[in-house]
């Protein structure tokens, strides 16, 4: 079921190949370089604004303002990403991010900061992620040989990974010596590096032909998405998971950890350890072609819910960390399998506005989800709201698996030994991408 290299010498320089094609490697290392900036920010603007105001119910609306502009535009930001050169699109992206953390950043430093002016730059920030998101995702495959795409998504969730668990770690350390301020600061830097990255792909922009309208590309991105059963459907069980699962787990977590365990530290290894476990679902992916890839990730997914059937039951830390290990390994697992059969299958000219509905999916009732876990584990036992999620995961699995437009998709095989002409070294000829 899953093609392996047969040498382990040549398979490990096989699966790190996709560093050698130059575009790629550009684009990965401005990404990730992003994303730590990112990872540790995220740390930094929760002690900044406690610092700033000391209270919690500001830190939730500085939240809430980045998460509720990155819904509302996801959409529009797809359509740009179809109409535009989406690489013109994430700089402008990258641009707007680094103002803003940069200009959030300076308001911390010198105590002048308002909760209105945080609530603003934040929103920016969220719109800024929705146009970045859509276009990034539609420009993955021209920044790599097509035989190679698999790799690619697949470094592009370790990069993730990687930056998940060594940004909040790096804070950490980092606070005790610099004002969390200058943390968001860096973050900019972050963001304006990752500009000049972009700067240095090699991809010749050209605009799209005329449109015929934002309305008629939005229904034609619909229709699209809906033509794959197995797209709207995987992408309805996602939304879901993030409701009834994740959303609680995230929320409730803490709390189970406080009550059961040593509170803060554990938690804080049990995070670790999923961020681990991402690191080596992606290792352990690099390379494996599964020719049915849904019905693998339909397979492993069932482990998201193994870190809140632990938290649940009450078990032993140990047990909780095996399962945030295991979850760990199926996000990677499923991120770089599912981002690959989608740009195998969806046209590269709809991409982005593909890829807008998908994400969507994936932020429009997180939110609710993080709200009502709370005051429903109140009503009831965290190990109740928990077990919910288990039960569902389990079930929504089991159903997905008895689709046949699910486990029939495949993945077309390129041949790994015959890239393009245009895939190694520093004389490759550029790609035109829309």
């Amino acid at each position: 079921m899953v093609s392996r290299p047969n040498h382990p010498l040549r398979g490990a320089l096989q699966n790190l190949a996709v560093l050698r094609e130059r575009n790629f490697r550009t684009f990965f290392a401005g990404y990730t370089t992003s994303m730590l900036g990112t990872a540790m920010a995220t740390v930094a603007l929760s002690f900044a604004v406690l610092e700033a105001t000391g209270s919690l119910s500001d830190l939730s609306f500085v939240m809430a303002a980045r998460i509720v502009p990155l819904v509302v535009f996801l959409l529009g930001g797809g359509v740009l990403g179809d109409r535009l050169p989406r690489r013109l699109i994430m700089l402008c992206s990258d641009w707007l991010r680094a103002l803003t953390q940069g200009a959030l950043a300076v308001l911390l430093m010198t105590d002048s900061a308002r909760l209105w002016q945080l609530l603003v730059l934040a929103a920016l920030g969220g719109i800024g992620e929705a146009f970045f998101k859509p276009s990034f995702d539609g420009l993955v495959p021209h920044v790599v040989s097509p035989a190679r795409l698999p790799d690619a998504n697949t470094m592009i969730g370790l990069g993730n990974s990687v930056a998940g668990v060594a940004g909040p770690a790096l804070a950490g350390l980092l606070v005790t010596f610099v004002s969390p301020a200058a943390l968001l600061l860096v973050d900019a830097g972050t963001y304006a590096l990752c500009g000049i990255f972009l700067l240095r792909l090699r991809v010749p922009e050209t605009r799209a032909a005329a449109a015929p309208g934002v309305l008629r590309e939005l229904r034609d991105g619909w229709g699209m998405f809906t033509k794959h059963r197995w797209l709207w459907t995987v992408t309805l069980q996602f939304t879901m998971f993030n409701f009834v699962v994740w959303a609680p787990y995230l929320v409730l977590g803490p709390a189970a950890a406080k009550e059961t365990y040593d509170g803060a530290s554990s938690w804080g290894t049990i995070v670790s350890i999923y961020g681990l476990g991402s690191i080596v679902g992606a290792l352990l992916l690099l390379g494996r072609r599964p020719t049915r890839p849904l019905l693998v990730t339909t397979l492993v997914t069932v482990l998201w819910a193994a870190p809140s059937a632990a938290l649940a039951g009450q078990a032993p830390l140990v047990v909780v960390c095996a399962g945030a290990l295991a979850a760990g390994v199926a996000n990677s697992v499923f991120n770089a399998l599912w981002m690959t059969t989608i740009q195998q299958h969806v046209p590269h000219e709809a991409l982005s506005r593909v890829m807008s509905y998908v994400s969507f999916g994936a932020y429009s009732i997180g939110p609710i989800g993080l709200a009502l876990a709370g005051p429903l584990a109140e009503r009831t036992s965290i190990s109740a709201v928990l077990s919910f999620g288990v039960c569902w995961q389990v079930a929504a699995n089991a159903f997905i698996l008895c689709l046949p437009s699910v486990r029939g998709v495949r993945l077309a095989r390129q041949t790994d030994d015959a890239p393009t002409a245009a895939s190694d070294g520093e004389d490759e000829q550029p790609r035109v991408v829309t």
